[in-house]
């Protein structure tokens, strides 16, 4: 594979979608099935062949970098890029345009992930050389994403959040562009909500007469910006688990494709998967449903949980009513209180939701 072709992964968004989780930490280190979802993005990327990797970042920009470092773990030669704002995909293009020179890039947006990765797509890219290879998928609300219409795998046209939609395609956040999409995204203007959209830096490419292809996708894609996509997410990954016990195992069941990471420790529990148990857990009288995450050194303690995530740190204990369709953050402790009167105690942070049986 070509080494010319570079990497562009966007990382530098707010996640506003996914607080409080977000108001500490990145939206693209959420982790899905114990892994930061950004890493997903960047091994595809070094799967295809590409090594030379620049990452877009914003206020998020430190803790990207501790966890990425200079992309050496991954195979990678990374280099970050800052953002001055979130204005736009196009935007980021341009803030990377020293980086890039004249070399066709994969934009690859960190939140997302693809189940059958890109490397047969950057291969297509290469050997047909279109001025712009998109990705799509069919989807039921095709009004809350950018939309494609075709004539056979052309594009003829895209419409960011249509009212009415005239196609249910809509692009997944992965894009393969020449050097054009720079001209292209310095002639655009600035959309209603003030960024440099995408989809219009395509249009222009489409309109000045260059070459866009697409390509639907059959397999799954997730942009885990919003809590039922991430927990989806999770779902899918695990579902891929082959099942080891590094862990140890004291008066417990396993049942199904389940992963106990080493130094974790299952005591007097039931596990049932798809799950995976992170370095360090501690799982005591307790149950752990189907398509649960649970972090490095969480504590599940006399409770159950199911088809939830839970970050390094938290603490489940002494609950009556089973925990599921969830994401805890880090260092969150979820207890019953032995202090009279009886009532719930909460230290909640903005943006959370709370459900009470």
């Amino acid at each position: 594979m070509s080494r010319s072709i570079k990497g562009l992964v966007l990382s530098g968004g707010a996640g506003t979608r996914l607080r409080p989780i977000t108001h500490t930490s990145a939206k693209q280190l959420v982790p899905v099935a114990n892994t930061p979802v950004l890493f997903y993005g960047l091994r595809a990327l070094r799967d295809a062949g590409i090594t030379d990797v620049g990452i877009i970042v914003g206020d998020t920009q430190a803790e990207i970098e501790a966890a990425v470092g200079d992309g050496s773990r991954f195979g990678l030669d990374v280099t970050y890029l800052r953002q001055s704002a979130p204005l736009g995909l196009a935007h980021a293009v341009l803030t990377a345009e020293e980086y890039l020179g004249d070399s066709p890039f994969v934009m690859y947006l960190g939140d997302n992930l693809l189940r059958d990765g890109i490397t047969e797509l950057v291969r297509r890219f290469e050997a047909e050389e279109p001025d712009a290879l998109i990705l799509l998928q069919q989807v039921p609300d095709p009004e809350s994403y950018g939309v494609a219409e075709l004539e056979g795998d052309r594009v003829v046209r895209l419409v960011e959040k249509p009212a009415e939609p005239r196609s249910d395609l809509a692009l997944v956040g992965v894009y393969m562009f020449r050097s054009s999409v720079l001209d292209a995204s310095k002639a655009i203007s600035p959309s209603g909500r003030g960024e440099l959209e995408i989809t219009d830096a395509i249009q222009h490419l489409i309109d000045s007469g260059l070459r866009v292809d697409a390509h639907t996708v059959t397999g799954w894609w997730k942009d885990t910006g919003q809590l039922d996509d991430m927990l989806e997410a999770n779902r899918l990954i695990l579902d891929t688990l082959e099942p080891s016990t590094d862990g140890e195992l004291h008066d417990s069941t396993i049942e199904g494709r389940v992963v106990v990471e080493a130094g974790a420790r299952v005591i007097g529990s039931s596990i049932r998967g798809p799950a995976i148990i992170g370095a360090g857990a501690r799982i005591e009288q307790a149950y752990v449903g189907p398509y649960t995450a649970i972090s490095e050194d969480v504590v599940v303690r006399r409770a159950e949980v199911e088809h939830s995530i839970f970050l390094a740190g938290s603490r489940i204990e002494d609950l009556d009513a089973r925990v599921e369709g969830s994401l805890v953050g880090k260092d969150v402790t979820i207890c019953r209180s032995t202090q009279k009167p009886r009532a719930y105690r909460f230290v909640v942070g903005d943006s959370s939701t709370i459900g009470l049986t």
